[in-house]
C-alpha cells in the first residue's frame, strides 16, 4: 500500500477492507450500536420529599408556638 493512500483513507477504515466474493451468496449482519443520548440530571431531592419535609417543618413550627403560648 502507497504511503499516500494510507494518508487519504479515514483512520477508523484504514485496519479493515471490503471484500465481496465471486460465488455464493453474500450476507451482511447489522450489528445495534449504542446510541449516546444527554445524561438527565436528577434533582438530589424529589418533590414529595421537599413537601414532606415543609410539613414536618409547619408542624414542629406550630408544636412550639403552642408551647410558647403556654404560660
Amino acid at each position: 500500500m502507497p504511503v499516500g493512500a494510507a494518508a487519504a483513507m479515514p483512520e477508523g477504515k484504514a485496519a479493515f477492507r471490503e471484500v465481496l466474493p465471486k460465488q455464493g451468496q453474500l450476507s451482511v449482519e447489522d450489528a445495534p450500536a449504542m446510541v449516546l443520548c444527554k445524561p438527565k440530571l436528577l434533582p438530589l431531592k424529589s418533590v414529595s420529599l421537599e413537601k414532606l419535609e415543609k410539613l414536618q417543618r409547619a408542624a414542629l413550627e406550630a408544636a412550639q408556638q403552642q408551647e410558647a403560648a403556654r404560660p
